[in-house]
């Protein structure tokens, strides 16, 4: 019989990682908003000289059909005010991304999945942003920056749709990419870093291949 457990948002898992983050975050927000074309973190990380950041283990995983749990249902509030639902999602296939605007490989990823957000609308391809630790000012800045068109929900302060999600594969590291199937059922998970878009872009393109 499964039990009901506290999810805690997905953010830096030390006290002092928190509060060191705390103010980084503070600082990239200032940054977000001056609009500034540098970012160190995103280059930190890439160039892996940034030691203060604990991410995902960077490795992806499918589902077959048979091994999808049930469909996911969550709902939240956006950054922009908008309420929404996975029943706004239903019979389409959806990306959905966790992250926040302090993670440097969520930074590193972000025009990419832009990009794939682009190219998959018109397949019916639906992405979706769940933002873990920001407030919607710092969370619609990142957007602005990095030309993000898609919604994020703000998740901080309940963490709502982190828990709908653990009961199917817990996204327990930041960032994590899920791929929902027409069911709204996990049909592929991404931990850390999209390193290489076009192996994502194949795990949709299986997802979408699938006969509704």
């Amino acid at each position: 019989m499964n039990t009901a457990r506290r999810v805690l948002p997905l953010r830096p898992r030390s006290r002092g990682l928190k509060l060191g983050l705390g103010l980084v975050s503070s600082a990239i927000a200032l940054v977000l908003l001056a609009g500034c074309a540098n970012d160190p973190l995103a280059a930190q990380y890439k160039d892996g000289t940034d030691t203060n950041y604990i991410s995902g283990e960077g490795v992806y995983k499918e589902y077959t059909v048979a091994e999808r749990g049930k469909t996911v249902d969550f709902k939240g509030t956006t950054d922009a005010g908008t309420k929404v639902s996975n029943a706004d999602y239903a019979n389409k296939v959806t990306v959905v991304n966790f992250w926040y605007a302090g993670c440097p490989p969520c930074r590193l990823e972000a025009p990419d999945l832009e990009k794939l957000s682009k190219t998959y609308a018109a397949k019916g391809v639906s992405f979706l942003g769940v933002n873990t630790y920001d407030q919607a000012p710092t969370s619609q800045a990142f957007a602005r920056k990095f030309g993000v068109t898609y919604p994020s929900i703000i998740d901080a302060n309940d963490v709502a749709v982190q828990f709908a999600f653990s009961g199917s594969v817990p996204p327990n590291a930041v960032p994590t990419t899920l791929v929902l199937d027409r069911e709204g059922r996990v049909a592929a998970r991404w931990s850390g870093l999209v390193s290489d878009p076009s192996i994502l872009a194949a795990m949709i393109d299986r997802v979408v291949g699938e006969e509704s």
